[in-house]
């Protein structure tokens, strides 16, 4: 039995909504003031708090922040209603506002619907704040203009159950800002599901995100739960979102629209409660424009767009990313912490990073293991053979190289600056054959 905590001091008020809760099936406690509230009851042993924000002494709204550390969504109701004090106490925290007057079944609809939410993970105690120039932000790095920009907009995004379209270019770190915003949301406590939607054969796509029953289609033994049910609570974290073919763009709408999941081959309908995060590197806007994606659509990923910036455009970061990507790495090795020399310094401010952040890990990867020494020199972060291999075209077969090696060399070396369809293009071969043989070689697709 859920329960709640009346916070109201004109008393008839308060004992008509205490037996209008109690007569839904809500365990109800009462208090007159903040002080009261505070004092005679342990704020975290509820569900839901339900307060006036005119209270003798203080206002109710002086119960969000004690509310919102234990993790305890709280509802304001005020007869004094304004769009002023209602936005105020929005931005304070509170998850939902009702003025009065209002209808009974008014509050019931609107408790029962903020109780079927995910309930919000207690606030943890505040990190020391970084230095000013440090521009971090849950495991992002970056003190460029750009990197400060993107992080002031994740952090008043991240707190909202909003939609995001992450855009940018592969490789500057769109898992990573998804990652983020999951963390630092109410949902941070639940499942966060990343998917590459590039990765996943056309003729699954559908029953992947959204699951199938038994006999759906040729090889479907059993039902099978979707990646959107996986999740239920958490955030759905739709990565190369313009790579889904139309069918797929329709299903997904629908979920957005309705809230609703239902399998292939059936007609029932589930009900989950997912935070959306899309990414891409493409211009959706002209492939609306060109039919290959549905507009309807685009409309509903793009509420908040988030911009990632190239690591070219973000020149003072790349050693300070190089810097933290020698600290893990070492770490993880076990060794010292090896110095960059001036050389390599250089190659990393110089290089054009087309590839972006993941090119500039793998580098540091590859240097880590080369190195012998207490430096890194230019030469072990491979660039210049990098620049030379990078995209080439697999026209000629070495003699002495089979086709699978081949295979395998290109996909490895030209998979952190394409997508999986430009894979397949360049190899000549379907996307869902690329992916076929990526499972049967184990090469699975680098983050």
């Amino acid at each position: 039995m859920p329960r709640l905590l009346l916070v109201e001091d004109e008393s008839i008020i308060r004992s008509e909504l205490r037996r209008l809760l109690a007569r839904a099936g809500h365990d109800v406690a009462e208090a007159q003031s903040v002080r009261e509230a505070e004092e005679e009851h342990d704020l975290g042993s509820f569900d839901l708090v339900i307060t006036d924000v005119r209270l003798p002494g203080a206002p109710g709204t002086d119960l969000i922040d004690p509310c919102r550390t234990r993790g305890v969504p709280v509802l304001v109701m005020t007869s004094y209603a304004t769009v002023r004090s209602a936005v105020d106490a929005m931005k304070q925290g509170a998850v939902d506002y009702l003025s009065k007057p209002f209808e009974h079944d008014e509050l019931l609809a609107l408790v029962e619907r903020i109780l079927s939410r995910p309930k919000p993970t207690a606030d943890v105690p505040p990190a020391p704040a970084a230095r000013a120039d440090e521009g971090v932000f849950e495991g992002l790095i970056g003190r460029s203009q750009a990197m400060r920009e993107v992080e002031a907009r994740l952090r008043k995004v991240a707190p909202t159950d909003a939609t995001v379209l992450v855009l940018g270019e592969s490789g500057t770190g769109k898992e990573l800002v998804a990652a983020a915003i999951h963390r630092t949301s109410r949902r941070g406590g639940r499942a966060f599901v990343p998917v590459n939607c590039a990765a996943i054969p056309e003729g699954l796509i559908e029953s992947e995100l959204f699951g199938h029953e038994r006999g759906a289609f040729t090889g479907a033994t059993s039902a099978h739960a979707g990646l959107v049910e996986a999740a239920d609570g958490g955030t759905l974290f739709l990565d190369e979102i313009g790579e889904l073919p139309l069918a797929a763009q329709a299903r997904l709408l629908r979920f957005l629209q309705t809230g609703e999941v239902r399998h292939v081959g059936s007609t029932r309908a589930r009900k989950v409660s997912v935070r959306l995060v899309a990414a891409t590197h493409r211009d959706l806007a002209a492939m609306v424009q060109a039919g290959t994606f549905r507009s309807d659509l685009y409309f509903r990923l793009r509420v908040i767009e988030v911009r990632l910036p190239p690591l070219r455009e973000r020149g003072e970061d790349a050693l300070a990313l190089a810097s933290h990507f020698i600290t893990e790495g070492s770490r993880k090795a076990g060794r010292p912490v090896p110095a960059l020399s001036p050389d390599a310094e250089k190659a990393i401010t110089t290089h054009s990073w087309p590839g972006n952040v993941r090119e500039l890990e793998n580098a540091i990867e590859r240097a880590l293991i080369l190195s012998e020494g207490g430096t890194i020199t230019a030469d072990l972060l491979g660039l210049e053979a990098e620049e030379e291999s990078r995209g080439a075209a697999p026209t000629s077969l070495p003699s002495d190289v089979s086709l699978e090696e081949y295979f395998r060399r290109f996909v490895v070396e030209n998979q952190d600056t394409m997508t999986e369809t430009e894979l397949a293009k360049r190899l000549g071969i379907s996307r869902k054959t690329l992916w076929e043989r990526r499972q049967r070689m184990g090469l699975s697709r680098s983050k």
